[in-house]
């Protein structure tokens, strides 16, 4: 699912980064379901010390869902945080092997998520990036995803969590990017995601649909 032609990244020398800290102790605060909160001891390349607080998070994977009308699917869902109902782009946390540890491919998860959220499968799929949500504090990395050719995955679709309340909507993407242009559109992945789509969809040759 992922694209050959696309370059990989460089890894990063970080032991050679002047920035760089060492971490020198940690201590978990609390073990949650998806979360683990911890506080750790660094040490910088001067040698002082400093504490910092750290959400640690096994990533997700979010899709940008284009049907053949040109509309993104879109999920609205109650936010407790943020303390209203907030229109997304389909995405979930990346599942960890209760035994082993080992966190899933975001591939997958992208694909269940969609199917989840939204009741519809992609016959064509692009990794389009990755990005760090909050790097202040939190380690979660997100996928994103756009993918394409969608059809109603049947009544044997996979269903959302029992703890999960979804409204499908279905937007123009033109629109999608004005919703987000004029702050109706506030979460941060969903805001990648349609305005990457968008200088896509502006790059596509003249006489091409959308």
């Amino acid at each position: 699912m992922s694209d050959p032609d696309r370059p990989a990244r460089r890894p990063t020398d970080r032991i050679s980064d002047p920035l760089f800290e060492r971490l020198v102790a940690s201590e978990v605060l609390h073990r949650g379901r998806v979360l683990e909160f911890r506080i750790d001891t660094v040490e910088r390349a001067n040698g002082r010390r400093a504490r910092r607080e750290v959400a640690v998070h096994p990533g997700a994977a979010a899709v940008v869902a284009l049907d053949p009308e040109d509309r993104i699917l879109l999920v609205r869902q109650y936010r407790h945080p943020a303390g209203r109902a907030l229109l997304e782009i389909p995405a979930g946390t990346l599942d960890r092997d209760p035994a082993s540890g080992a966190i899933e491919d975001p591939d997958v998860a992208a694909r269940r998520e969609l199917e989840e959220e939204t009741g519809f499968r992609a016959a064509r799929w692009e990794r389009l990036t990755d990005f760090w949500t909050a790097p202040g504090f939190a380690s979660e990395r997100m996928f994103l995803y756009l993918a394409t050719d969608l059809a109603p995955a049947g009544s044997d679709r996979l269903r959302p969590d029992e703890d999960e309340a979804l409204e499908l909507v279905r937007l123009p993407w033109r629109e999608a990017v004005a919703a987000a242009e004029r702050g109706e559109i506030g979460d941060a992945k969903s805001l990648v995601g349609i305005l990457w789509l968008a200088r896509r969809m502006e790059e596509r040759p003249v006489g091409q649909p959308g």
